[in-house]
């Protein structure tokens, strides 16, 4: 199916992003877990507060409190309930993902220079980087503080791993984004690292914690994985197509010289003409009015934007197919309808 197309109705088309949109699977899933995710708020609220250190409560709840999706932390939530967890801890592990997704996005806009997240300000914009840092930094600690008091040596070290993992995909990253010979391979860490990590882990330390089989753990750890590769990969197609609705500017990864799968593609595609724009556009930086138009014109001769999407598309089923041998519940069926969220804004 190309983009834009879908099934036709007596009123019209309907796309796959139509059709999910109008039930936003997520929401539904945050209905579901209503209890479990407001205990998870006054987790949060608690243990970010510091008596000796206002700050830190005031840029992590700018944050915290943007309105983002908690998609993370209900992951965690999630898994933990459908392999029928009724104790406790789910909610501290849940807690934990998202100090610690909280912690990278605060180091991130300061690596990045971002002036912008969620719409709103970034902390080291209105405050400065050094508080960003160590707010972050003071995040990171109240995880792993979190993490102890499960008393799991197991669900510990799958969290800690992946933090280190987050860490080592933003490093590649710094390397990898403006060198042109990078290719889809490495492209695939740095995914792995930078975002299908830490929902691969929330999804494993809810099994761990529910006490699940090690086949069910793997398989919620497998739907993580490619679910936050499909949810990646499309957020970097999206930079090209633009859209409005989802807050991106269209081209801002070829501006910024971060090198995605659909240029990536387009460069191993390349003649030496075209090798030579890329060589002067992204890994020296010189970039001149037009240029964004013609890596598009680059792209779509070379197919890899479709191709990018046929990626997208081809991970997000592999995270469905990683749900088939879970309980039949709800909850499994939630999750499912959210590996085709993550995707249904290519359609």
């Amino acid at each position: 199916m190309s983009r834009g197309s879908g099934r036709v109705t007596e009123h019209g088309t309907v796309t796959m992003r139509d059709e999910i949109a109008q039930h936003q699977p997520h929401e539904r899933l945050a209905r579901y877990l209503a209890g479990d995710l407001a205990a998870v708020n006054e987790l949060i609220r608690a243990r970010m507060h510091s008596e000796h250190a206002p700050r830190i409560p005031e840029v992590t709840a700018h944050l915290v409190e943007a309105g983002g999706k908690r998609l993370r932390p209900m992951l965690t939530l999630a898994s933990a309930r459908l392999m029928g967890y009724d104790g406790p801890f789910h909610i501290h592990l849940a807690a934990t993902v998202e100090f610690i997704h909280t912690a990278t996005l605060l180091h991130d806009d300061v690596v990045d220079g971002s002036e912008k997240r969620r719409g709103r300000p970034t902390a080291n914009l209105l405050w400065d980087n050094k508080s960003s840092v160590l707010v972050g930094d003071y995040l990171f600690a109240r995880s792993f503080q979190l993490m102890t008091e499960t008393g799991s040596l197991a669900v510990l070290e799958i969290l800690s791993r992946a933090a280190a993992t987050i860490a080592e995909g933003e490093v590649l990253q710094l390397t990898a984004a403006t060198d042109i010979t990078t290719d889809a391979d490495v492209y695939l860490k740095v995914v792995r690292g930078k975002t299908a990590a830490l929902f691969s882990a929330a999804c494993e330390v809810g099994g761990v914690i529910a006490g699940a089989g090690a086949d069910k753990v793997e398989a919620l750890a497998a739907y993580g994985d490619a679910m936050g590769i499909a949810f990646q990969i499309a957020d970097d197609l999206l930079d090209f197509w633009g859209d409005e609705g989802i807050g991106k500017n269209k081209g801002d990864d070829f501006r910024d010289r971060k090198l995605t799968l659909p240029m990536i593609k387009a460069i191993a595609a390349a003649d030496a003409g075209e090798r030579a724009f890329w060589d002067r556009t992204i890994e020296k930086g010189r970039q001149d009015e037009g240029d964004l138009d013609e890596a598009l014109r680059l792209m779509e001769a070379h197919g890899t934007l479709e191709a990018t999407r046929s990626e997208a598309m081809g991970w997000s089923a592999r995270a469905k197919a990683a749900l088939e041998g879970l309980p039949d519940h709800p909850i499994r069926h939630m999750l499912a309808d959210i590996a085709d969220y993550v995707v249904a804004r290519l359609s």
